[in-house]
């Protein structure tokens, strides 16, 4: 069963009794998923985020958008205005179904795993997970790949409070450990 199609029919009844809402549109659902891939190697080599683009696109299925430097730092050899990553945002379907890929298949294949941090809500229930390698997912070829580079994805949720929203990832499958 798809995600979307066990949110509908199992989890928002299971919300409702759990917070006991009323109507099921108060129940929270995930709004949008963001990944993020920022490289310090872009600076000296922009062919670097080539390869990372290329890598969430078959990810996400959806093509990414490069991201820029805000403010330059002299330190680091970096401009304002500077390619240094790429980002992409899933919203709908596309967010379901990563949500589930992310479950089910990438988060299993890492090393020594015994579950994410409960306790990386910001306050108003959405979640963010850093992932140390994107060899995780199974669209990713390791004898393709130039460089092993992690990448930060949020979980943007309707959510009221952290309870809720830890609540629903719970139910969607996420492996919490506390």
């Amino acid at each position: 069963m798809r995600l979307h199609e066990k949110y509908k029919k199992e989890i928002v009844p299971a919300l409702m009794k759990e917070f006991g809402y009323k109507n099921p549109m108060q129940v929270p659902k995930v709004d949008k998923v963001i990944l993020n891939v920022t490289t310090k190697e872009a600076v000296q080599n922009p062919k670097v985020l080539d390869a990372a683009a290329a890598e969430i696109q078959k990810i996400t299925g959806q093509k990414p958008v490069v991201t820029r430097a805000r403010k330059s730092i002299a330190t680091y050899k970096l401009r304002q205005n500077m390619p240094i990553g790429v980002m992409v945002t899933l919203r709908g379907h596309r967010a379901y179904d990563f949500l589930s890929k992310l479950v089910n298949v990438a988060l299993p294949r890492v090393r020594d795993f015994k579950g994410v941090s409960g306790k990386a809500f910001d306050g108003r229930g959405n979640y963010s997970l850093g992932l140390q390698e994107q060899i995780i997912f199974p669209e990713i070829d390791y004898e393709k790949i130039e460089r092993v580079q992690g990448m930060n994805i949020a979980i943007v949720t309707t959510a009221k409070s952290d309870a809720e929203g830890k609540a629903l990832l719970r139910l969607m499958g996420m492996p919490f450990r506390n």
